[in-house]
């Protein structure tokens, strides 16, 4: 009987952790063949029928969530037209609240798996009980049935399910040290959970050591809050900084306002890029937060984010959701600039999804709360929040996505911040530029992008400073890549003052060469070499600077910036700069 684990993934770099996690625990089983196929909901669905049909599985089990079932719903349409024989059971969140009805509109399938699926999946190809005695199901027998609810497992029992890596090949490694949640937000499924549990501490370091012994490129933590246990977190951070191999890097997701000084005292010993942290914040606003059943000390969080930054060696997201309750614009625009000012790597706005089975989702009528009704059922509108609003904060998002997530340019924004009375209102306000020139959902170059932020910042109280805006655009710019042409909005400058640059990089390069102060990692280059490896640009204005001022003077002497792309910034990927007297 050959059996066929089936996920249907967001991106290719992403991986289905609970397929193989079912496989590793079914284990091997004579007469029982199981094998695993990942996807993507961007390839062709003829592509994956055709691979279907050659693997030719007696039973196909496919993993189903928001992002992947409008996709997986048209698939069980044709499946049984080329495998008319193959018995399809599906599991997943998606499907485990509402299985009845699923099973009602999809006659093709045979069953569903709800909640933990490892032992109920492993009892159903086993075959070995009848159907009505294997916990956690839903199908199909003269009628509906549902089984008793499964129990949950000791996690230190489900085997390690990564021991073959060649599948993983630059993709996102996902991974579980504890499953549950010990808060209850109302909007998360998660908050259903009826405990936490957690992998054995031993066991977990078997397994991190494996990815470390491997140099895996990323490994993301799937626990829902990884630091609710101070003696777990601790135990892992100290392992995984005793044994950095100089490579891998961690990802989790945390509550930051319940971090304790040691836990904040051993974070900043970390490799700068070794671990990133994940932060939902969700909101600022205290009856928001109340009514969500979020607890949130938002005085505490503002300083441990504030410690992990200056310790610059950690890339933080912080999230928000808009459309939560009792939130309108206003408070939304407040809760922006919160967590604006707290400088995160990321921010990442997001709109509240209502999830079946999650506590909001039986309350959403109540607040007046209208959303898609399919995947990904995200929210149009609330009492507080029309859906005019909701346009302006997708027009905001992307903003931010463009100008501010990506790092590219944080010295122009900057700029831009001074001209502004608050966050919000600039990154509204550069949409609303963008809709006027017809580039919102548009694909742009990054080239682009630069122009269209010079041509906006043309249009604020910065048209005076014209010079200091082309120099802090070129300089973003550089700094993360050895552009091949020079843009057009770089500043311009005589050609006295180009011979002048020529002849002094001239100097500087043969110096190089001769004695590597400055440009020690090149090695056995010669002067013309890295000429063209590195990249050299002409500033009156200290660009560099951490605070730029509206009111910045010109340097007293020109300064040439040489960009090293060899040697960056583990966190930022910014080129590190050499001054050059000119």
């Amino acid at each position: 009987m050959k059996i066929l684990l089936m996920a249907v993934n967001a991106k290719y770099i992403h991986s289905n952790p609970a397929v193989y996690s079912l496989k590793a625990y079914a284990g091997e089983m004579e007469g029982r063949q199981i094998a695993v196929a990942e996807y993507t909901i961007n390839q062709r669905r003829e592509e994956i029928l055709a691979d279907l049909y050659r693997q030719s599985p007696d039973m196909l089990a496919i993993s189903c969530y928001i992002w992947n079932w409008e996709f997986v719903s048209v698939l069980l349409q044709e499946i049984p037209k080329i495998l008319p024989q193959t018995e399809i059971w599906l599991g997943g969140p998606e499907v485990s609240y509402d299985s009845e009805r699923i099973l009602e509109q999809f006659p093709m399938v045979r069953g569903i798996m709800t909640g933990e699926g490892e032992e109920t999946f492993r009892e159903l190809v086993e075959g070995i009980r009848p159907l009505s005695e294997v916990h956690g199901l839903v199908y199909r027998q003269d009628g509906i049935v549902r089984t008793k609810e499964r129990g949950l497992l000791d996690l230190s029992q489900i085997p390690f399910p990564f021991e073959d890596l060649s599948a993983f090949a630059n993709r996102i490694i996902y991974y579980e040290s504890s499953r549950g949640c010990p808060y209850r937000c109302s909007y998360c499924l998660s908050s259903i959970d009826k405990k936490v549990r957690f992998r054995s501490i031993d066991v977990v370091k078997r397994e991190l050591q494996f990815f470390l012994d491997q140099r895996v490129a990323q490994v993301k933590f799937v626990d829902r809050t990884f630091n609710c246990d101070h003696e777990h977190a601790v135990s892992i951070w100290r392992y995984l900084l005793e044994h950095d191999n100089g490579v891998t890097n961690f990802h989790f997701e945390i509550e930051a306002d319940i971090l304790t000084q040691e836990e904040l005292a051993l974070l900043s010993r970390m490799r700068p890029g070794l671990i990133q942290m994940e932060i939902g914040v969700q909101t600022t606003n205290p009856k928001t937060l109340k009514e969500i059943c979020r607890h949130a000390d938002m005085e505490r969080l503002r300083y441990v984010v504030s410690k992990i930054r200056q310790a610059h060696n950690i890339h933080i997201h912080l999230d928000l959701i808009a459309g939560l309750p009792f939130e309108d614009y206003e408070s939304f625009a407040h809760s922006f600039n919160e967590v604006y000012e707290m400088r995160p790597q990321q921010l990442q706005l997001g709109f509240l999804k209502v999830l079946k089975g999650s506590p909001l989702y039986g309350t959403a009528a109540g607040y007046g709360i209208q959303y898609l009704s399919v995947p990904p059922y995200e929210v149009l509108s609330t009492r507080w929040l029309p859906y005019e609003k909701v346009l302006l904060l997708k027009e905001l998002e992307e903003m931010v996505e463009i100008y501010y997530n990506s790092g590219q340019f944080r010295t122009a924004m900057g700029l831009l911040e001074k001209a502004f009375p608050d966050a919000f209102t600039l990154y509204t306000a550069l949409a609303q530029f963008y809709r006027k020139k017809g580039c919102l959902q548009q694909a742009q170059t990054r080239i682009s992008r630069y122009q269209a932020l010079m041509e906006f910042m043309m249009t604020t109280a910065l048209l005076e400073k014209e010079r200091l805006c082309r120099e802090a655009l070129i300089y973003d710019f550089y700094l993360r890549e050895n552009g091949k042409s020079r843009p057009e909005f770089a500043p311009g400058e005589t050609e006295t003052v180009k011979a002048a640059c020529k002849k002094r990089l001239r100097e500087f390069y043969t110096e190089e060469e001769a004695k590597r102060k400055a440009l020690s990692s090149y090695g056995a280059y010669d002067s013309r070499q890295m000429s063209k490896m590195t990249h050299a640009e002409l500033f009156r204005y200290p660009v560099w600077r951490e605070e730029l001022t509206l009111a910045e003077e010109p340097c007293e002497q020109p300064v040439l910036v040489v960009f090293d792309y060899m040697t960056r910034d583990a966190l930022t990927r910014d080129a590190r700069i050499i001054f050059v007297a000119f």
